[in-house]
């Protein structure tokens, strides 16, 4: 496995001090509200779970899981819903955070989905935001690290199911064929 695990583009450490960032300024923003939170599965679990531990305020939790990756390196175009939500957002601040933004598309289809809920406002929050890989139009309101346009592991991101439980972001490193 280790073969696999290219240069080390994010330390614990660095993860570690931004989650804290990130928790102390959502909290400033939110400060008197109580917001619900939507972890987009399976990747932002080890993110919200450090960021949960760094909010200084009251937090519903749901959980969706889409899939535009499959077991490839590559989106197919297509956000898939897998799991949808289970408490009604109506009315309420909601935050979806999760591991990664690139092309934009999974972002884009979960915000438009909880809009036509009509909750009292949605925010996006990502770990990592891969630009140069955007083809959506997308405004993400909290962004833990710009990365280059790379296939990245660990922290809860994998690849094919593996990686996951890294406690840093490194590079994928394929063999060639």
């Amino acid at each position: 496995m280790r073969q696999s695990i290219g240069r080390i583009l994010l330390s614990e450490n660095e993860i570690f001090q931004r989650v804290q960032e990130l928790g102390r300024r959502i909290s400033d923003d939110y400060r008197g509200e109580k917001i619900t939170i939507v972890c987009v599965l399976k990747g932002a679990v080890v993110f919200l779970a450090d960021l949960l531990r760094n909010l200084d305020m009251p937090a519903d939790l749901d959980f969706i899981q889409v899939s535009s990756y499959g077991d490839e390196t590559k989106s197919t175009g297509v956000a898939k819903i897998i799991q949808g939500l289970t408490v009604d957002v109506t009315g309420r601040h909601v935050l979806i955070v999760d591991d990664i933004a690139d092309s934009g598309l999974t972002l884009r289809h979960l915000k438009e989905s909880l809009l036509s809920k009509r909750p009292a406002s949605v925010k996006l929050c990502v770990l990592l935001d891969k630009a140069a890989r955007r083809t959506q139009s997308l405004k993400i309101d909290y962004v833990g690290f710009e990365i280059p346009d790379e296939f990245v592991i660990g922290y809860g991101l994998d690849y094919a199911g593996r990686y996951r439980g890294l406690r840093y972001i490194a590079t994928l490193a394929l063999p060639q064929e």
